[in-house]
């Protein structure tokens, strides 16, 4: 079985088989420090959908967020990428499982062998604190790149300058992502959710798509935005991105759907905190720069 993106069926009908259909569990992700789960959801007409099942019983604590709420983050995110019409975030819903309740999302790419590890493994039993699973491993499809390292000291044309980086043998490497308006777009929504771990092993390519995943670690209500797409940091924001920010700024305003729909995910501070970012980009009308108080690049970067 193969993954599939959320164009391929309706987007109401995705989500309601992520959130209703019998949710069988086929493997575990390696390499995740909380449980990520490969699943299969299927409803009674047989209709199916490969997904990902994060259960709330295997998040590690962390020191700067409310224990138990990743899932819920993941799903807040999901919402405000679609209240974009972007897409950027693949389905995501939060639902019951076989390890209690969790987030459940679409997967996107090459679905793995089944039992990659042993699902019935606790899955409490899953290491440090953040999550770096993707859905595939990889960073894109091959003929496609989006992040790469380049020698001497400017990135070239079509792609941003991130940083150098150490390649060993005591030399460096700039690290560049792709000049790409997909991308930008994905730093506007980061620079929104305050994403504190954008690395390059959560965008995923699917044909012509770009999907952003893993988004436990966003939304606090002080600046923690760390990310490899720092490319444009200081430069105007596009005239489309300012007018979804506008859009952004009426749905989340109190009693708006968005606003109501965030206000049942993350804290009343930290939903003041998304109003005020969305303000400030609008204000600025610029790509927030990092701002010396937290470490801008997420380690490792990819």
């Amino acid at each position: 079985m193969t993954g599939v993106t959320s164009d391929a069926v309706d987007r109401d009908a995705t989500r309601a088989l992520l959130a209703g259909g019998a949710l069988t569990v086929r493997g575990r992700i390696g390499g995740a420090s909380n449980a990520v789960l490969h699943c299969v959801v299927e409803d009674p007409s047989g209709a199916s959908l490969p997904c990902v099942y994060k259960p709330v019983a295997g998040e590690r604590p962390l020191w700067d967020f409310p224990d138990g709420t990743l899932a819920q983050r993941e799903v807040a995110a999901y919402e405000v990428s679609e209240a974009t019409g972007w897409g950027l975030v693949p389905a995501t819903v939060l639902r019951d499982g076989p390890y209690g309740e969790g987030m459940c999302q679409l997967w996107i790419g090459p679905v793995p062998e089944d039992d990659a590890e042993d699902p019935d493994d606790d899955p409490g039993d899953s290491g440090d604190a953040t999550d770096d699973a993707t859905h595939d491993g990889t960073e894109g499809e091959e003929d496609e790149q989006l992040l790469a390292l380049v020698e001497g000291d400017e990135p070239g044309p079509g792609w941003k300058a991130i940083g150098f980086a150490d390649v060993g043998g005591g030399r460096t490497a700039l690290l560049v992502h792709a000049d790409d308006a997909r991308l930008r777009r994905l730093a506007v929504l980061d620079a929104v959710l305050n994403n504190g771990d954008r690395k390059g092993g959560h965008l995923l390519l699917s044909g012509a798509r770009l999907y952003a995943i893993d988004h436990g670690v966003t939304f606090h209500a002080e600046d923690r935005l760390r990310t490899l797409l720092w490319g444009w940091a200081g430069e105007p924001l596009p005239d489309e991105a300012l007018d979804v920010l506008r859009g952004l700024s009426a749905a989340l305003a109190e009693g708006a759907p968005l606003g109501t729909r965030l206000a049942e995910l993350v804290t009343a501070a930290e939903l003041d905190a998304v109003r005020a970012r969305t303000a400030a980009l609008l204000a600025s009308g610029r790509h927030p720069a990092p701002g010396g108080e937290w470490p801008p690049i997420p380690w490792p970067p990819l």
